[in-house]
């Protein structure tokens, strides 16, 4: 396939186009008069803050959802989607976040799963079938086994797949949510590699990030959206990154992190010797309303030492203290939430909440003492204690009874968040607490932390960005091949220091 030229893709109409779109659900306007145009041949950014409406959009053009007014319009002309597939027909095809790759069959079937298999006399002619699907991986420059099943290959190969499976089905128009999100500094390179290729062959790209710096190394051009409207639309090369989260969130970037000044000098949380799996002699205090930031590079033992500390992974030796009660060694998760200490995980989506379950269900089962009385449980209690959560985290929901599947990645935290504020811990442990979350729900995240903080509780988080850990810390440790490498008060640390903390070297 020829590389589509600047010239053309001047020329050519939109590949896709969304013209006024409005769309409602139970009274509240999820889209207001939403704009999109993008072009054949261009990657097209569509930043938001989680709840602005990108969700929406895409489910619009794909077929998911019909608009209740409004025009989708395909190369100029209108189109009317009312399933996927039509969609898929159509050239539109979107890759979300979490790839609908079958890991117990080949890579083969995979790429074209849904699709015509190739057959004679009702037998699978399986030597074309590969021979269709090598056909795919090659557009991409990918040499991956057709023979080998899907859930043995690595993330960033089961993305490839995924997008084999798309252009098999001659997608034009290609949407990508948070395709980065599971993949490595590697890998995102590898895929970056890739979607430049489709770029050239005149492939239409839509790409839903949060990650603001692969924006600007990536794509042509953005739109942000903001309240279920269209604020602007321009070439990346004509913005950065401190104009987009402003338009963002309304407000300026320097106002992401709250001000300092809420810990104490009362040590909350001691923790003397601590060896486990990878993390080795670690030693710390941590005080009343300190919020207390672990760096490291993957593989540090950051999130280990955090998993150690609620109970819910055994240390090998060593002593945790929490005010003056000694814990007993490894004392499971009940234990450590009865003594005080929460944990919100990494991993919101398999180990913070279940997907499947309501708002109030989720907040339920983890306060269970709280919402019951003499072994009954209270629908009345289970409805405050709720609706206390919803208040104070500000969880953009219909109602308690939404599933938080149905949520944006950021409410999604706000309710782990809230049936772990229902235990009223006085340590609060949280790991990566904004990953996979827009700019402005990160701002409502710090200034829950220093609410909290002020309000005496012992915040412990992990993060792998710097900034955001000298933005929202006081004070900050930084491990390395599991011992601690490094420790500097947040308000003299800059990332040059702490990357040579990440690393074991030690400063002059």
């Amino acid at each position: 396939m020829n590389a589509v030229t600047t010239s053309e893709k001047m020329e050519a109409p939109y590949a896709i186009e969304a013209h006024n779109i409005f769309k409602h659900f139970d009274g509240v306007h999820a889209l207001s008069g939403v704009n999109l145009s993008v072009k054949t041949g261009e990657i097209h950014a569509l930043l938001g803050e989680n709840g602005a409406g990108k969700s929406t959009l895409v489910k619009v053009i794909t077929g998911i959802y019909a608009p209740d007014s409004g025009e989708i319009r395909r190369n100029g002309d209108p189109v009317e989607f009312s399933s996927v597939r039509m969609a898929n027909a159509a050239g539109i095809v979107a890759l979300y976040q979490e790839l609908s790759i079958i890991p117990s069959i080949s890579v083969a079937e995979n790429i074209l799963l849904g699709e015509q298999t190739p057959s004679k006399a009702g037998f699978v002619q399986w030597s074309a079938l590969r021979k269709r699907a090598q056909e795919q991986l090659d557009r991409l420059n990918q040499k991956i086994p057709l023979n080998k099943l899907a859930g043995e290959l690595s993330p960033v190969q089961q993305t490839m797949v995924a997008f084999a499976r798309a252009l098999a089905t001659d997608a034009r128009v290609l949407i990508l949510d948070e395709p980065t999100a599971s993949l490595t500094d590697t890998e995102i390179r590898d895929l970056f590699a890739v979607l430049r290729k489709l770029r050239d062959q005149g492939v239409a790209i839509i790409y839903v990030s949060h990650r603001l710096e692969e924006v600007f190394e990536l794509c042509d051009r953005l739109t942000i959206m903001r309240n279920g409207e269209t604020i602007i639309s321009k070439n990346v090369s004509d913005s950065n990154i401190d104009e987009v989260i402003s338009t963002m969130v309304g407000r300026d970037a320097g106002e992401l992190y709250p001000e300092r000044g809420t810990a104490t000098t009362e040590i909350a949380l001691t923790v003397e010797g601590v060896n486990g799996r990878r993390v080795k002699d670690i030693s710390f205090s941590a005080h009343k309303g300190e919020v207390l930031g672990i760096g490291g590079l993957a593989g540090s033992g950051r999130s280990e030492l955090l998993r150690i500390l609620a109970g819910a992974q055994k240390h090998t030796s060593g002593v945790v203290t929490i005010g003056d009660v000694e814990l007993p060694g490894s004392p499971g998760v009940n234990r450590a939430l009865d003594a005080g200490i929460a944990l919100v995980p990494e991993e919101r989506r398999s180990q913070g909440v279940i997907l499947s379950a309501s708002i109030r269900d989720n907040i339920a089962l983890a306060n269970i003492p709280a919402v019951s009385s003499l072994g009954l449980v209270s629908g009345n209690k289970i409805t405050s204690l709720t609706e206390n959560g919803i208040k104070n985290l500000q969880i953009k929901a219909r109602n308690q009874r939404q599933t938080v599947g149905q949520l944006s990645g950021g409410n999604q935290q706000k309710v782990v968040l809230a049936k772990m504020l229902a235990r009223k811990p006085k340590v609060l442990l949280m790991d990566e607490p904004t990953r996979g979350i827009d700019v402005g729900t990160k701002a409502e995240i710090y200034r829950l932390i220093r609410e909290l903080a002020a309000g005496g509780t012992t915040i412990i988080a992990v993060s792998s960005e710097l900034p955001e850990l000298i933005g929202m810390s006081d004070r900050i440790l930084i491990m390395h091949e599991g011992h601690i490498s490094g420790e500097v008060q947040a308000d003299i640390a800059n990332d040059e220091l702490l990357l040579s903390y990440c690393y074991g070297k030690a400063t002059k």
